[in-house]
C-alpha cells in the first residue's frame, strides 16, 4: 500500500513538474510574440513615416519649382515688385527650415530602422534616395537665393539707370520748357508794338515831337517819354480809337497798309495789313488836333 502511495506521488510530482514547464515555455513563447509585435509595430510606424517624408519631400521639390517659375517669368517680364521680393525671400527661407526639419527627422529614422531587425534593403535604399533629394534640394535652394540675390542686383542697377534717366529727362525737358518759353518771349518781344495818341502839345511835352516856327513836324528818336505810348500786339492790334475827330498819323507806316474810319463822329484807325504796317518801325504816333 506505501509502495502505491509513493509511486502516485512521484507521478503527481513529475506532471507538477511538467506543467510548470510548459507554462513557463508558454510565457516565453508569449512574451517574444509581444516583443516582436511591438518592434513590427513600432517599424510600421517608422515605414509609414518614412513614406510622409516622401511625399513632404515632393511637395518641397513641387514648391521650389514653383519659386524657380515665378523668378524665370518675372525676370523675364518687368522684374519682382519689393513684395514680390520678399514674399519669395520669405519662402526660400521656410523651405531651407523644412528642409533642415526634414534632414533631421530622416537621421532620425534611419537610426531607428538600423536597430531594428525589421529593416531590409528597400527601406535603406529609399533612406538613401530620400537624403539625395534633401541635398538636390538644398542646392536648388542655393541656387535660387543666388538668382534673387543677382535680380534684386539688376534692380538695383535699374533703379539707378531710371533715375538717371529720370534726371536726364527732368534736365531735358526743363531746358525744353526754357527754350520754348524764349521762343515765346522772344516771338512777343517781336510782336510788341508801341503808340501814342495824343495833341500837339500833349506830343511835345513828352518829348515825341520836335516843333517850330516854320520848321515841319519832326519825330524825335531815342529821348522821348516811353511812358507815353501804349503797349500792345502786333497779332492782334487790329483797330485804334482815336477819342477824337481828327487823326493824323505823324510815323511812317505805309498809307497803303491803314485806313481811317469815322466811328459815332470819332476817328479810328483800322490796320488791314500789320505786317507792312509795323514794317519800318514798331512806334506809332498819331496827333489828333
Amino acid at each position: 500500500m506505501k509502495k502505491i502511495l509513493l509511486a502516485g506521488l512521484g507521478t503527481m510530482l513529475v506532471l507538477g513538474a511538467c506543467t510548470q514547464k510548459n507554462e513557463s515555455d508558454e510565457a516565453h513563447k508569449q512574451a517574444i510574440a509581444d516583443a516582436s509585435k511591438v518592434e513590427l509595430q513600432n517599424a510600421v510606424a517608422d515605414r509609414d513615416q518614412l513614406f510622409l517624408l516622401v511625399n513632404e519631400i515632393s511637395q518641397g521639390m513641387d514648391q521650389i519649382k514653383s519659386l524657380e517659375n515665378i523668378l524665370t517669368v518675372n525676370s523675364a517680364v518687368n522684374g519682382e515688385t519689393p513684395s514680390q521680393r520678399e514674399q519669395i525671400q520669405a519662402d526660400i527661407a521656410a523651405i531651407q527650415k523644412a528642409l533642415q526639419e526634414r534632414r533631421e527627422k530622416l537621421a532620425e529614422l534611419e537610426k531607428k530602422l538600423n536597430n531594428s531587425s525589421l529593416t531590409n534593403n528597400n527601406l535603406r535604399s529609399t533612406i538613401t534616395t530620400l537624403r539625395n533629394q534633401i541635398d538636390s534640394q538644398a542646392s536648388e535652394i542655393e541656387t535660387l537665393k543666388g538668382s534673387l540675390t543677382a535680380a534684386n542686383n539688376r534692380i538695383g542697377e535699374l533703379n539707378t539707370a531710371v533715375d538717371s534717366l529720370n534726371t536726364t529727362v527732368t534736365t531735358v525737358t526743363e531746358q525744353k520748357d526754357k527754350a520754348e518759353q524764349e521762343s515765346v518771349d522772344l516771338a512777343n518781344e517781336l510782336n510788341t508794338c508801341y503808340y501814342a495818341v495824343g495833341s500837339k502839345k500833349e506830343l511835345k511835352e513828352n518829348d515825341i515831337i520836335e516843333t517850330g516856327f516854320l520848321r515841319k513836324t519832326k519825330i524825335m528818336e531815342g529821348d522821348f517819354d516811353r511812358n507815353f505810348f501804349t503797349t500792345a500786339d502786333k497779332r492782334t492790334l487790329t483797330t485804334i480809337p482815336m477819342h477824337s475827330n481828327k487823326a493824323k498819323v505823324l510815323t511812317n507806316q505805309p498809307e497803303s497798309s491803314y485806313v481811317i474810319e469815322d466811328q459815332g463822329g470819332q476817328k479810328v484807325i483800322r490796320i488791314t495789313n500789320p505786317d507792312s504796317f509795323w514794317s519800318l518801325s514798331n512806334y506809332l504816333v498819331v496827333q489828333i488836333d
